[in-house]
């Protein structure tokens, strides 16, 4: 995989991860190559993830919602929604207290959230529909790789929070040890394609499949979101790590903001 990995100061901070000449060379096409191979996928991309998760994502995308502070009563942004499965563990957890908005950049993959009651944008996370201060959690589900500009996406976050409302940021991350990280890469790589193209319906999904490996590779690392949140003015910065990739960034808009 041939990536540029040089990055001015400014994209260092902000983009999450270097231009990937494989499948875009400037930020116009990376913005097609994202609507088109969402949108073509998007049928896909449920049955493919439950097989990939081994049947343990809705438990786990539960369990780090409720650890962020998710709550009865909540009303939650789902940033990057996409077909809606961190939407559709949410919606247990309120149980019919609250309310889930969900915005994504892709109508294909909107096209199959099957949630009643969900009401649906079209939008990006750098530039969100939604009123100041109109949401209690804002949540983000393997997305932020997938931003122009994280801090205008974190300042985003910030300004549709109400005082005291938490953000949960899910992400897979770059394992710590080098037989770790080939572990994975072979996985995300070698295995996952194949599983694509044996049980997808479309001809991308194995594509998709192994774009994702390529940003989880170039991210940038998690002392930089970190950073990143506390630049946008959130406070109790924190990330929680499951399985040694599974990263949970949680923060809080400060209760004197205003």
């Amino acid at each position: 995989m041939n990536t540029d990995t040089k990055l001015t100061p400014d994209e260092q901070a902000q983009a999450p991860h270097p231009l990937l000449h494989a499948y875009y060379d400037d930020e116009a096409g990376r913005h097609r190559f994202l609507r088109k191979i969402f949108d073509d996928t998007a049928a896909d991309y449920d049955r493919i993830e439950r097989v990939l998760a081994f049947g343990s994502g809705p438990w786990y995308r539960r369990m780090a919602l409720q650890r962020a502070g998710l709550a009865p009563g909540d009303r939650m942004l789902d940033v990057g929604i996409g077909t809606g499965l961190v939407a559709r563990e949410a919606l247990t957890i309120l149980a019919g207290k609250g309310a889930v908005v969900g915005v994504d950049p892709s109508p294909g993959m909107m096209g199959q959230v099957d949630l009643p009651g969900v009401q649906l944008l079209h939008g990006r996370a750098e530039a969100l529909p939604c009123a100041d201060a109109s949401f209690d959690f804002v949540c983000m589900g393997y997305a932020l790789r997938h931003v122009g500009d994280v801090g205008a996406a974190f300042a985003e976050f910030r300004r549709v929070l109400r005082p005291g409302g938490r953000v949960l940021v899910l992400e897979i991350s770059k394992p710590a040890s080098r037989l770790a990280t080939l572990l994975l890469k072979g996985y995300m790589r070698a295995l996952v394609p194949l599983v694509s193209r044996a049980i997808g319906c479309r001809s991308d999904s194995a594509r998709l499949w192994r774009y994702y490996w390529d940003t989880i590779e170039a991210c940038i690392p998690p002392p930089r979101i970190l950073a990143t949140l506390q630049e946008a003015g959130f406070t109790q910065v924190q990330r929680h790590v499951e399985l040694g990739i599974f990263s949970e960034y949680t923060a809080t808009r400060p209760l004197e903001d205003s």
